[in-house]
């Protein structure tokens, strides 16, 4: 039997059970080194994501109506079951994205804390009661599950984003439907097997997979069908852009995580060493291909030969190899498209003046920690994201002019500020377009508890602790009478 009949198929999860598509098809996605089959996956149809949707419309009255403590311990065992199937995702993230492992068990261990996180928020989904002018009018303010949700992960981090796109609306007593990533079907296909082996009754999580050309017909489709309340989307500005026009013309709430472009400043009273560290996590890890990943060093001319000396030779440790060997820090890119992209990038910005200190070719799909140095806006890699393993250092001569340069962007994600003067730190943070800022810290960091979200082309709304539940619910405004009322006619 040869390799590509020998693949399991990969089937849909709709109302508890594994079927196939509609009209039985599938789709291949290939392994970014080996160029094998690594997934066969049913490529639903848009009959099957409104099956989908129609499944999660069907759970949602007694899911809703589930105590809040009942909840709480069926995502609490699903975090259990997530983490349980640590080897399972391990291997499929390795042969869907090219991942290595410490990057995968990463993303199980923050899902799953995500998952009891969002399980803790069960009993903290509160209203209020407000004073009311009318006399014996007890007003009340209330929060209460919306119906059908539609989570839309991407593949970079797929664990995580595909668990925070189901784990606060189901705590929140919605129902959802996932819609997978084509990039990493198997991936996240394995987090409805974690939600459907811990009890979660059949229609309350959905998972669907699709082929690449079908995605915009099956997206169309979840988001106009009737019981789909809510969309939440984790990917790139311009899809995002084509969700927020389809939720504007259903009258659906979108919430948006998109594109970054996060700058990191050192400024001149700097701790170096500090900076370096943080400054060379943000850029590489996962291959820089995450939405917070820092794509700009900004650094204060005084200290700039400095540490770019630094940055540089530690840079020059972070090289690429096949994470199926485990035997170096960085693994592949997604595929050679995006290997090809961030080479034309670089050889973009070299052309226009800009020297390579690290890195600066790709190997197919691998490619080790590339440093831009004396980059100009006048380079395509100033302003578009490069979602790869490398990152541009632009010299400036001050504070003033750092921030200037941080917020020239599209975007607005994360960013971070290095001083040893904590109060000044804190006064660039508050001047920096970003929703997220950290100060003597890298610009990739995620808590299940934070307002996780961006501003301008890096999105709206917020996921995480409260601030998820917000997203995830309707807030009402209801009242008791409780004397005879009085009317004027």
């Amino acid at each position: 039997m040869d390799q590509i009949a020998a693949k399991p198929r990969l089937a849909l999860l709709i109302d508890g059970q594994d079927v196939t598509a509609a009209d039985g098809a599938t789709f291949d996605r290939l392994d970014p080194i080996a160029g094998a089959v690594a997934t066969r996956a049913a490529a639903a149809t848009p009959d099957d994501a409104r099956a989908a949707a129609h499944s999660a419309a069907k759970a949602f009255p007694a899911w809703s109506e589930l105590g809040p403590s009942a909840r709480r311990a069926l995502l609490s065992r699903a975090a259990d079951r997530l983490e349980a199937l640590a080897d399972a995702f391990v291997s499929a993230m390795r042969e869907e994205i090219g991942a290595t492992e410490g990057w995968a068990r990463f993303n199980v261990m923050l899902a799953a804390g995500m998952i009891r996180e969002a399980a803790a928020m069960t009993t903290q989904i509160a209203g209020e009661v407000i004073p009311s002018d009318k006399p014996g009018c007890m007003a009340m303010a209330i929060r209460q599950p919306v119906g059908v949700v539609v989570g839309v992960a991407p593949w970079n981090a797929p664990v995580i984003l595909g668990v925070r796109a189901v784990a606060t609306p189901l705590a929140c007593g919605n129902t959802v439907v996932l819609k997978a990533s084509e990039i990493c079907p198997r991936t996240h296909r394995l987090i409805g097997e974690a939600f459907r082996d811990a009890g979660l009754p059949p229609g309350v999580l959905n998972v669907i997979t699709n082929a690449p050309a079908d995605a915009p017909a099956v997206v169309e489709a979840l988001i106009a069908h009737p019981a789909v309340r809510r969309v939440n989307f984790t990917g790139s500005t311009k899809v995002g852009k084509i969700i927020a026009r389809l939720g504007a013309e259903h009258m659906k709430p979108v919430l948006l995580e998109l594109g970054g472009k996060a700058p990191l400043i050192v400024l001149e009273d700097a701790d170096l060493a500090e900076a370096v560290k943080a400054a060379a996590f943000g850029a590489f890890m996962n291959q820089g291909q995450i939405c917070m990943s820092t794509e700009r060093i900004v650094v204060v001319d005084a200290v700039a030969d400095a540490f770019v000396e630094m940055f540089a030779a530690k840079a020059r440790t972070l090289v690429a190899g096949d994470p199926l060997e485990a035997k170096t820090p960085l693994g592949a890119v997604v595929d050679k498209a995006a290997a090809t992209r961030v080479q034309a990038l670089v050889d973009d910005a070299v052309a226009k003046g800009a020297q390579i200190v690290a890195g600066g070719e790709a190997d197919g799909v691998l490619m080790s920690a590339t440093v831009l140095d004396r980059v100009t806006p006048g380079m395509a890699i100033y302003a578009e994201e490069s979602f790869g393993p490398t990152v541009s250092i632009v010299r400036v001569k001050d504070e003033a002019e750092a921030v200037a340069v941080a917020n020239d962007t599209d975007y607005g994600l994360s960013a971070a500020v290095f001083t040893r003067d904590i109060a000044r730190g804190l006064r660039v943070a508050r001047q920096i377009q970003s929703g997220i800022c950290h100060v003597n810290g890298p610009t990739v960091h995620d808590e299940a508890q934070m307002p996780f979200g961006g501003v301008k082309a890096s999105g709206w709304g917020r996921f995480g602790g409260k601030a998820g539940i917000a997203e995830f619910t309707d807030l009402r405004w209801i009242t008791v009478e409780t004397q005879p009322g009085h009317f004027p006619i």
